[in-house]
């Protein structure tokens, strides 16, 4: 194996696990720490999907009793089948969008610049969020109505421009649509399987000829690892974080980050690819 790809893969997943699910845009984060590494070409791409599933099976372990609840309970629970209903709906506009719109978004905005002045505009968004009056309505994600989740799914679409994170979309949406934190967090933690499950196995057939397995699959598995580990370690994190505090550190976070990037773009600091 190739030690420095092993690196790349190692970093690139625990960036694709910490990133995730904060509200942070893990997208923007794996095109910018991907430029950096020089990993960023058209086999980079295929790995960063690759990797995804890490990040999909540490919700799936976190929440397993829930899902295995939802599960079992299709047939013949009627909170499991609202439940599931909802999560349908809410899945739909992301998917039906960047379906349409997603070759031409990926064409025009997957660039670093373009990227940190998302990552500034959903800082502002964050804080307009947190400085209004909230009105609490939904305590549980079992709560929800279907009207509810259509709203979420739209605000999760707004994830197709790289830069303002498919959590933090739904989070903060849920926020502005009464949502309590806890409500719209684990909402945004459920909502993540049936979207990065279908948008990683449409991808991946559509790169298919990229893939050379028996080459590949140390470093998918060094970085599936890494991004298991530390989404999970995000995930309890932020619940966590979310039961005393606001959201205002990750505006705050984004604000810096993205600075940071335009700052050397213009400066000539870091070499970034074309913006």
């Amino acid at each position: 194996m190739d030690l420095i790809l092993v690196i790349k893969a190692l970093i690139l997943g625990i960036v694709e696990g910490l990133t995730e699910f904060l509200p942070i845009s893990s997208t923007g984060h794996l095109i910018l720490v991907g430029d950096l590494l020089h990993f960023n070409d058209e086999k980079g791409k295929v790995f960063e999907l690759v990797i995804q599933v890490g990040a999909i099976l540490a919700v799936c372990w976190e929440y397993r009793k829930k899902i295995w609840s939802v599960l079992t309970g299709l047939s013949s629970d009627p909170v499991a089948q609202k439940f599931a209903v909802n999560l349908s709906i809410a899945f739909l506009p992301l998917a039906s969008l960047g379906f349409l719109f997603g070759k031409h978004i990926k064409a025009l905005l997957f660039k670093p610049v373009p990227v940190a002045l998302a990552f500034i505009f959903g800082a502002f968004i964050i804080i307009w969020a947190e400085k209004r009056q909230h009105t609490v309505r939904v305590e549980s994600v079992d709560d929800l109505t279907p009207l509810d989740a259509l709203k979420l799914g739209l605000a999760q679409a707004c994830a197709l421009i790289p830069g303002m994170s498919r959590s933090g979309s739904t989070i903060i949406g849920g926020l502005f649509f009464g949502l309590s934190r806890k409500a719209a967090t684990e909402f945004s933690f459920f909502l993540a399987i049936p979207t990065l499950v279908v948008a990683s196995l449409y991808d991946l057939y559509k790169h298919r000829e990229l893939l050379e397995l028996a080459v590949d699959a140390p470093y998918f598995a060094v970085g599936m690892l890494a991004a298991f580990i530390s989404a999970l370690l995000a995930i309890k994190g932020l619940l966590r974080y979310i039961s005393g505090h606001d959201f205002i550190v990750f505006a705050w976070y984004r604000i810096v980050f993205g600075l940071v990037v335009l700052g050397t773009a213009y400066s000539g600091l870091v070499e970034w690819s074309a913006s």
